[in-house]
Parts: C-alpha cells; structure tokens; sequence
C-alpha cells in the first residue's frame, strides 16, 4: 500500500531552520506532483508549497522566499527546507500525493 513518512520537525527558535523530508512507498513517485501542506491548532489544513512532476514550484505567499520544496526522485522523497521561521509557522507539517497523506510531523516555533 501507499505510505508516506515524514520526519525532521522539532522545536526551533524564531529565525532558526529545519529540514522535512517526506519519504515514499508504493506509488510511482516520479510521475506525480508533491505538496507539503500544514494545519495550526484552530485552523484549517492550508497548502504550503507544491512541485510538479518537472520540478516546477509554487509557494503560500506567507512562505515565499523562505521555504525551499524539493524532490529525490531516486529516493521517492520530497524535501521542505524551512529557514527563517517565524512563530506563526508553527504547524503540524504533512505531505501529500495524490489522495494519500502522511501522518505528519509537528514543527513549533517559539524562544
């Protein structure tokens, strides 16, 4: 069956960085699109950023220029560099293909 891991949150301080990885299984990996999506307690799920299959991108305004989306389509993984954090991306981090989502990994900001 289609998995999808991800790993990489923690707690960091504001202006600090963290790399999320999102590993796959059971699916063709390089024929689809990735997204990296997140939701704050109290919110909706919202769309951070996506890569098509070409490697084009696209960002939340909120994180453009900040967040870097990448994929290794020799290791089935989607990359999510998120430098410059601010409190508010505070988030449990998820990643998508298809219909299929990962279990998530909690990213907190705060000093």
């Amino acid at each position: 069956q289609v998995q999808l891991v991800e790993s990489g949150g923690g707690l960091v301080q504001p202006g600090g960085s963290l790399r999320l990885s999102c590993a796959t299984s059971g699916i063709i990996f390089s024929i689809n699109a990735m997204g990296w999506y997140r939701q704050a307690p109290g919110k909706q799920r919202e769309l951070v950023a996506l890569i098509t299959t070409s490697g084009r991108t696209n960002y939340a305004d909120s994180v453009k220029g900040r967040f870097t989306i990448s994929r290794d389509n020799t290791k089935n993984t989607v990359y999510l560099q998120l430098n410059s954090l601010k409190p508010e991306d505070t988030a449990v981090y998820f990643c998508n293909i298809k219909k299929y989502w990962g279990q998530g990994t909690q990213v907190t900001v705060s000093s």
